[in-house]
């Protein structure tokens, strides 16, 4: 572990130096060959290539260049099919989604893509055996939660194959956002590959089997590079202009940079101040994203699992500096958990965001007299406590942000910061080996529910392991209404968290990509990924 102590002014300073080398804009050299391999970087290391175990978005991002579901995004990040042949609409009372599938989507060994391998996926996360992790795009479906409780057997999950391409999916109740659902986390499975390898499914490249524009090379599980090299089994794979992509692991900002301006990348990822640190390279491009950054407290830890602890924090915290100052990138603060652009109410059209105004404001004085009532209540006069980050800048920015605005205000403190590389992280979280933890988690449809399932009694992302029966209880009436009695309930969960900090929020990420001119058919939307499908030299 790494331990961050320097002070918020010191990070500024420090900074300052890195924009003047890396300030300036790229010069693009003329006639770009068409063939030519586009480069692309992630800011930290993929957990799995399991679609099935996917729980972190370095995973997300390498599965939607290899995998296509039953829908898919166009070049202007629209729902469009993927494998099915046409967007349906629901029957049933709006439970029931029947679908045709493409006899042109293959495996890329050359099999067809079938409906038991949608049957056969569905059934495999259901599975208590599988240990997903990810579930909550598949809770309404049919008797899923049934499953997973070990109160039916995987074969009741509401999904069957009513022919070799034909498929139909039941819900127990209506799920409006099912075209985003279907576009981003329905993916098939090859049965006969993952059979073939169980437990060790998609921890290599080797060990998997894809279906998308791009089949996954030189991926080892743990090495920092690979490639997605062009499907030509893919369906549509003669609209894939790029042939070859090659992607490097890059967690520092100003190493994204430089490799951007000297052309060994094409598309560079950047957060926090390097974002303004471009502010004037007409290669930069912005972007907000549907995430919420926010901080977890270990409710299994004699130390962290007090409401006095969450309190004092969410207090001290000023979200305004964090976005303005620490990062300086556009990001937003955050003012409940949800983000803005998630939901609206469906009688008004007011964003989530902004209808419940900000339930989560800094007062100082208050933080203070949480933090005397933590002292007394943990018998001390002295307390060291652990935040844990991502090893990338900007967590590690906000976390020496957060330490210092912590040890200023409370008497007795001495907060640790420990950077770990992203999976690491995300494997001590899940083991809950922390005492307060600083993560971030993407939407991928927009709902509101995604957000406040994260810390839900009966979810396995609900890293603090934190019970609170007024939350759960609205959450589960919203589960079990729609329309307006639905995001009433949604928002009395959202107040209800915020009212005792189950989860803290802090900001809503916005990010800055640094694009080759010479590269087209990238666009950048609130939940998708670029699709490099659609990218072509110019």
């Amino acid at each position: 572990m790494m331990s961050q102590k320097k002070s918020f002014a010191q990070v500024i300073v420090a900074l300052g130096g890195l924009f003047l080398l890396t300030g300036c804009g790229q010069s693009q050299a003329k006639g770009t060959p068409k063939d030519q391999p586009l480069h692309v970087m992630l800011p930290s290391e993929p957990m799995t290539a399991d679609p099935n175990k996917s729980a972190d978005t370095n995973s997300s991002s390498v599965i939607r260049q290899v995998m296509e579901g039953l829908y898919a995004f166009d070049k202007n990040n629209k729902v469009v099919p993927g494998v099915a042949k046409k967007i349906v609409k629901p029957t049933n009372d709006g439970k029931r989604y029947t679908l045709e599938l493409k006899k042109s989507a293959k495996w890329a060994n050359g099999q067809p893509v079938t409906a038991n391998d949608f049957v056969y996926s569905f059934r495999r996360i259901a599975d208590p055996k599988t240990s997903a992790q990810n579930v909550s795009a598949y809770d309404n479906i049919q008797n899923f939660e049934a499953v997973q409780n070990k109160e039916l057997p995987p074969s009741a999950v509401g999904i069957k194959a009513l022919g070799k391409h034909r498929l139909q999916i039941d819900f127990a109740r209506k799920t409006p956002w099912f075209n985003y659902l279907a576009a981003t986390a329905y993916y098939p499975l090859n049965q006969k590959t993952v059979e073939k390898y169980g437990k060790e499914y998609g921890t290599s490249s080797q060990k998997l089997m894809t279906n998308g524009a791009y089949q996954l090379k030189g991926w080892k599980g743990t090495n920092n590079s690979w490639t997605y090299q062009k499907n030509p089994r893919y369906w549509n794979a003669n609209k894939v202009k790029i042939n070859k992509v090659v992607v490097k692991v890059t967690k520092e900002q100003n190493t994204a940079a430089n490799l951007f301006q000297t052309k060994k990348l094409d598309e560079a990822t950047l957060t926090g101040q390097y974002v303004k640190g471009h502010a004037n390279d007409s290669a930069l491009r912005h972007r907000m994203l549907g995430r919420m950054t926010y901080l977890t407290f270990n409710s299994e830890a004699k130390e962290t699992s007090s409401e006095n602890l969450r309190q004092a924090f969410s207090y001290v915290i000023n979200r305004q500096t964090i976005a303005k100052n620490v990062l300086q990138d556009g990001s937003k603060p955050a003012k409940n958990l949800i983000p803005q652009g998630d939901q609206k109410n469906p009688q008004t059209h007011q964003d989530m965001a902004q209808d419940l105004g900000n339930l989560v404001p800094t007062d100082v004085k208050k933080a203070q007299s949480y933090w005397k009532k933590y002292l007394a209540e943990q018998g001390k006069k002295q307390v060291t406590l652990d935040l844990l980050v991502d090893d990338t800048d900007e967590d590690k920015h906000v976390g020496t942000y957060i330490q210092s605005a912590a040890e200023k205000n409370f008497p007795g403190l001495k907060v640790t910061v420990s950077s770990l590389p992203h999976a690491q992280h995300v494997s001590r979280s899940f083991d809950k080996k922390y005492q307060i933890n600083l993560l971030g988690w993407t939407t991928r449809w927009l709902d509101s529910a995604d957000f406040l399932s994260l810390a839900a009694a009966d979810k396995p992302i609900n890293f603090t392991n934190w019970k609170d029966q007024p939350f759960n209880a609205s959450l589960q009436k919203a589960a079990q209404t729609d329309g307006q009695a639905r995001y009433d309930n949604l928002v009395k969960a959202n107040r209800r968290l915020m009212e005792v900090k189950g989860l803290v929020p802090l900001y809503q990420p916005a990010e800055g990509k640094l694009v080759n001119p010479k590269l087209g058919g990238i666009k950048y939307g609130l939940v998708t990924d670029v699709q490099y499908k659609h990218a072509y030299w110019k």
